[in-house]
C-alpha cells in the first residue's frame, strides 16, 4: 500500500440497485471527480466541505451525460480516512459504477486494496485497532446483541479500558526504570510491595476481560447447537421443524443423514446454529462410520446439545450408547413421536440419564416446537447474560494479547516480590507492555495488520 496516492473503489455491492456508491480517499480525490462530475456548486475547498451537491456524471471521452448523482466531500482532517474523501452517489447497476470506477482510474487513482480505507483511518489515527476490527464486527454482525457487542467496540469502551490498564502499567514500569536510573537511591526498597499490588490489579482485569471470551464468541458468532440420537428417530424432523422448512432429506431408511447439515435461526436475538448430524449406532458402511464420528466430534464442541429418543419404540443399547457420550453434556432430551402410541414411560429416561430439560413433541406435526424453541433459549439465558455496560471480546486476537500480558505481569510481581534486579523486572514489564499495546494498534506488527485488514472488503 502507498500511503500518498488516491484510491478509489465501488463502496456497496455490486448489482441493481436503488443507490450505488464510489469511494475515493487522497490528496487527489477532489480533482478527480472534478474531471466527471459536473455542478455548479461542487468547490473542493473546506466551506464546502461535508455537505451533498449535485450534479451530472459526464463521460469525460464524448461528453454524454451518463447519471445524476450526489456527491459528498469530506475535507482532511474530518473524514473516515482522515484524507480527503469524496464519495459519488448514483443509481446502482453494474455497468454504470463500474464506468465510473474505470473513469475514476483513468483520471490517476489506484483500486484499493482490501480494508484499505479502515487502514487508513487507523494509520491516520482516527481509530485504533480495536475500532477498526469492530466494523468489520459491525457488518458481519449475526444477531442483534452480536451488533451491540461490536458497537460497543466500536465507540471505543473497550480501547478505553486497555488505555487505562496500559497507562497503569507504563506508570509501574517507569518507576522501576527510575530504579535502573538511580541505582543509590533504593527506589524499589519501599516501592516493590505497592508496585506488585499495583501489577495484581492489572492482571485482575485481565482475566476478567479475558473470562468473557467465551460469551462474547457466543453472542458474536452463534450458539452451536447439535441435534444427535440413534439413526431414525427424527433428527432430520427435528431440524426441518426448527427452520419451518424442508431443509433436511427424511425418510424412512436408517442412516439417510451422513453428513453435517448446519443452519441456523434466531432465539431471542441470539444466532443458533443447529447441526443435524448422523445417527450414532452401529454400521458396517464405510460412509455411515465416517459421518458418526464426524458426529462425535461435533458433539465434543457443542454449547447444547439435543438428544432425541423415539416415543415409538422401545429405549434400547442405541440409545444408552448415545446418552453414554452425553454423560457430562446436560443435553435437553427431545421426546419425539409423540403423536403415536408409546414404547415407554417418560420415567424410564431416569434409568438412561439425568434429565434437568425434557421436552415432548411429535417433528411431523409441528407439536412442542415452539416449548423446545424456549427451552433451548432458556439455557443460553441462563449460562450466558450480558448488561449494557458489559464490556466483552470476541476475538481471539485481543484473548491472546491479554494472556501474553498476564503471564508477563505474573513474572514480573515475582520478580518484585522476590527483590529480583530491577533490570529483569523491567524485561517482563515491557513484554507486558507490548502485549497489551498489541490490542489497540500500539505496537502491531505489520504482518498482523495484514491478517486483520485482509478481512475487509474493498470499498471498506
Amino acid at each position: 500500500m502507498f500511503q500518498n496516492d488516491t484510491i478509489t473503489a465501488i463502496a456497496t455491492p455490486v448489482g441493481n440497485g436503488g443507490i450505488g456508491i464510489i469511494r475515493l480517499s487522497g490528496s487527489e480525490a477532489c480533482r478527480i471527480v472534478a474531471l466527471f462530475f459536473k455542478s455548479k456548486h461542487f468547490i473542493p475547498d473546506a466551506h464546502h466541505s461535508h455537505r451533498l451537491h449535485f450534479g451530472i456524471i459526464i463521460d469525460p471521452q464524448d461528453g454524454s451525460a451518463l447519471d445524476e448523482a450526489l456527491v459528498s466531500y469530506m475535507k482532511a482532517p474530518r473524514s473516515y480516512t482522515g484524507e480527503d474523501v469524496v464519495e459519488i452517489n448514483c443509481h446502482s447497476g453494474i455497468v454504470l459504477l463500474d464506468k465510473i470506477l474505470r473513469m475514476s482510474l483513468d483520471a490517476g487513482a489506484r483500486l484499493a486494496e482490501a480494508g484499505e480505507f479502515t487502514r487508513r483511518a487507523f494509520l491516520n489515527g482516527r481509530m485504533d485497532l480495536t475500532r477498526a476490527e469492530a466494523v468489520i464486527d459491525v457488518i458481519e454482525a449475526k444477531s442483534e446483541v452480536g451488533l451491540k457487542i461490536a458497537s460497543r467496540q466500536l465507540t471505543g469502551k473497550l480501547a478505553q479500558r486497555i488505555e487505562q490498564l496500559y497507562g497503569n502499567l507504563l506508570h509501574i514500569s517507569a518507576t522501576v526504570e527510575a530504579a535502573i536510573d538511580f541505582p543509590e537511591d533504593d527506589i524499589l526498597v519501599d516501592a516493590s510491595s505497592a508496585l506488585a499490588e499495583q501489577a495484581k490489579t492489572i492482571v485482575e482485569a485481565a482475566d476478567a476481560l479475558i473470562a468473557t471470551f467465551h460469551d462474547g464468541c457466543l453472542y458474536a458468532s452463534g450458539v452451536q447447537t447439535v441435534i444427535t440420537g440413534k439413526p431414525n428417530v427424527g433428527k432430520s424432523s427435528l431440524l426441518n421443524a426448527l427452520l419451518g422448512d424442508d431443509r433436511a432429506i427424511v425418510t424412512s431408511i436408517p442412516g439417510t443423514t451422513r453428513d453435517i447439515i448446519q443452519e441456523t435461526i434466531t432465539l431471542d436475538g441470539l444466532p443458533v446454529h443447529l447441526m443435524d448430524t448422523a445417527g450414532i449406532g452401529d454400521s458396517d458402511h464405510e460412509i455411515e462410520r465416517a459421518g458418526m464420528e464426524r458426529s462425535r466430534e461435533k458433539i465434543k464442541h457443542a454449547d447444547i446439545i439435543l438428544l432425541v429418543l423415539d416415543a415409538s419404540r422401545p429405549l434400547d443399547h442405541a440409545d444408552y450408547a448415545v446418552a453414554a457420550l452425553l454423560a457430562d453434556k446436560n443435553p435437553i432430551i427431545v421426546i419425539n413421536k409423540t403423536d403415536m402410541p408409546s414404547a415407554w414411560e417418560r420415567g424410564d429416561i431416569s434409568a438412561l440419564m439425568p434429565a434437568d430439560v425434557t421436552v415432548a413433541i411429535s417433528a411431523l406435526h409441528h407439536t412442542g416446537i415452539s416449548e423446545l424453541k424456549q427451552a433451548i433459549a432458556r439455557m443460553i439465558v441462563s449460562h450466558h447474560s450480558i448488561s449494557p455496560s458489559d464490556i466483552l471480546i470476541a476475538n481471539a486476537r485481543h484473548r491472546n494479547a491479554l494472556e501474553k500480558t498476564r503471564t508477563a505481569l505474573d513474572q514480573a510481581i515475582t520478580g518484585l516480590l522476590s527483590a529480583r534486579a530491577p533490570e529483569l523486572i523491567s524485561i517482563d514489564l515491557h513484554a507486558a507492555l507490548e502485549a497489551l499495546g498489541e490490542i489497540t494498534g500500539t505496537t502491531t506488527a505489520d504482518d498482523i495488520l495484514e491478517v486483520i485488514f485482509s478481512r475487509f472488503c474493498i470499498g471498506k
